[in-house]
């Protein structure tokens, strides 16, 4: 049977009074973990923890799972490379349930799904996420003749220029009475805004959470 001593040491990421020694295991040691992007907030997929996968996660910052088919910790994405990033963690009002939020590098079903419950996020939010998705491995896996990968080559201050010009445009677009030309340059630099972001390691969830603090 799996452990299901719950005694373990404070970990960061944590939301709220959530604290892992109140988490409630069952008989088997394993407690569900439901798994949300943390950008577009679609629920991806559903898994299982016990102790030791859940501490596997917070060190590594990698969502990792308890097989019980195969009676073995597995870390999601070890085979595919589409791994889940982990960005925070709560418990439900039981403290017997996990709700992770992750940012998903690539599908996160095995049917190359984006979710394992076939949802469809607003084309608007799925888009945004693909597009960020396609930033980052542009950052971490190099494609020969990609826009994205000719300003990385160029360095963190031909980004900043390019945001500053798009930054400009749309600003004399904005003056003008073309409303599709706003949106060309509107698109551009939001475009080349997440290219930022992403260079100086930020997420958009971070910036988001600050305009939230503000709110």
């Amino acid at each position: 049977m799996i452990s299901s001593k719950t005694s373990s040491p404070s970990f960061p990421l944590q939301r709220g009074k959530n604290k892992i020694s109140s988490m409630k295991y069952d008989n088997n040691g394993l407690i569900p973990a439901i798994i949300q992007d943390s950008n577009t907030k679609e629920v991806l997929m559903l898994g299982y923890m016990n102790e030791g996968s859940f501490e596997q996660t917070l060190k590594t910052k990698l969502v990792t799972f308890f097989s019980r088919s195969r009676n073995e910790i597995w870390v999601k994405g070890a085979t595919s490379g589409n791994y889940l990033e982990l960005v925070s963690w709560s418990l439900d009002c039981d403290e017997d349930t996990l709700l992770i939020q992750a940012k998903a590098k690539g599908p996160t079903c095995h049917t190359g799904a984006i979710s394992c419950f076939g949802e469809v996020n607003s084309s608007s939010l799925d888009t945004l996420s693909k597009l960020i998705n396609t930033i980052d491995n542009r950052f971490t896996v190099p494609k020969e003749g990609s826009y994205i990968q000719s300003l990385i080559e160029k360095g963190l201050p031909k980004i900043a220029q390019k945001v500053g010009e798009e930054g400009v445009e749309i600003v004399i677009e904005a003056m003008r009475n073309e409303p599709e030309l706003f949106r060309e340059e509107a698109a551009d630099l939001l475009f080349h805004y997440l290219i930022l972001l992403r260079a100086k390691e930020v997420g958009l969830d971070e910036i988001l959470g600050v305009l939230s603090g503000r709110m």
